[in-house]
């Protein structure tokens, strides 16, 4: 059995990735976990910028702290192949290279916050990224999640914005 997320695990990521300067952001269950959401989960999300250069970066990274990357595996990781599971390291990691919901990297990156060292997706895109992920798993999470960003909001202001959020309110400008 592969245990469970535990920070722990997201630090030893974070260290690695930022001394091999990978561009990314946590994402998923993960993501929220790390901004106080009160679940578990059993991997690490990454949502990593998509480019050669950056994926090289995060096989060497990987490596690093202990994971056996299969030539096929670290191939798909600096393609940057949609979606890429890890499993063969002290503890299992998925790179999303192209989260559901979510338009792009650049973008979400400008919304994501840093708390305590970790980079985040705001929560207003991890929870379009799991409605619109369709997963049964994920859409019974997003009433828990809703509820958590609304009391986050409320805790931490200016309020996260979507993609969504942003173009429906240029939208009703125009």
């Amino acid at each position: 059995m592969r245990p469970q997320f535990q920070p722990e695990q997201a630090k030893v990521i974070a260290q690695a990735f930022d001394a091999a300067n990978v561009d990314y952001m946590f994402i998923g269950k993960s993501g929220a976990i790390l901004l106080g959401f009160p679940a578990v989960t059993q991997d690490v999300d990454i949502f990593p910028a998509r480019n050669a250069e950056n994926g090289t970066r995060i096989v060497q990274a990987l490596r690093g702290v202990g994971f056996d990357l299969t030539p096929e595996l670290a191939e798909a990781i600096v393609r940057g192949k949609d979606f890429v599971q890890i499993k063969t390291g002290p503890f299992d990691v998925d790179l999303v290279f192209a989260p559901d919901g979510i338009a792009n990297f650049a973008d979400a990156k400008a919304r994501s916050i840093n708390v305590e060292g970790f980079r985040v997706a705001n929560l207003r895109d991890i929870i379009a990224s799991k409605r619109a992920s369709g997963r049964e798993r994920d859409l019974i999470d997003l009433p828990l999640l809703e509820r958590f960003r609304e009391e986050y909001e409320r805790l931490h202001s200016p309020p996260l914005r979507s993609a969504a959020d942003i173009a429906k309110k240029k939208a009703e400008r125009d």
